[in-house]
């Protein structure tokens, strides 16, 4: 990407004070491009979440769903049922983002074979013992 094409309405991504920055932060950070990830086929209760994002801590979640839905990338519904439920849900601005971020999680699917050769071949090296071919 060059610095132009990074630029809307004066404003650039490479600018440490463009609004942007945050967004970018809260969408491709760890937890927040999974969470986005996971509701792309539809809404989901905070559980639902917790269980698609397998490792994130309750507090964690809360704080990146909450990142999320005040950049308007997620709506937030409380249910008036008993006991009450909250679902979270794509907005129109959230779901090319949350699509984007699939598309680069099977970007990274189709690579990482070659990815993880690269990374034990780097490590093989590092440690002082070459690697052999076939060894992969």
């Amino acid at each position: 990407m060059s610095q132009a094409s990074a630029r809307v309405n004066g404003m650039s991504v490479f600018d440490p004070e463009c609004t942007s920055r945050s967004v970018l932060e809260h969408a491709t950070g760890r937890w927040g491009s999974l969470a986005l990830a996971a509701l792309t086929d539809g809404p989901l209760r905070f559980a639902e979440v917790r269980r698609a994002v397998n490792g994130i801590s309750d507090r964690m979640l809360s704080q990146t769903l909450q990142r999320l839905h005040s950049d308007g990338l997620i709506s937030r519904t409380e249910l008036s049922t008993i006991p009450p439920r909250v679902e979270y849900e794509l907005t129109g601005i959230g779901r090319p983002i949350a699509d984007r971020i699939v598309d680069l999680i099977d970007a990274i699917y189709e690579q990482l074979p070659a990815i993880v050769t690269h990374q034990r071949s780097r490590d093989q090296a590092e440690s002082g013992n070459p690697v052999e071919a076939g060894q992969l």
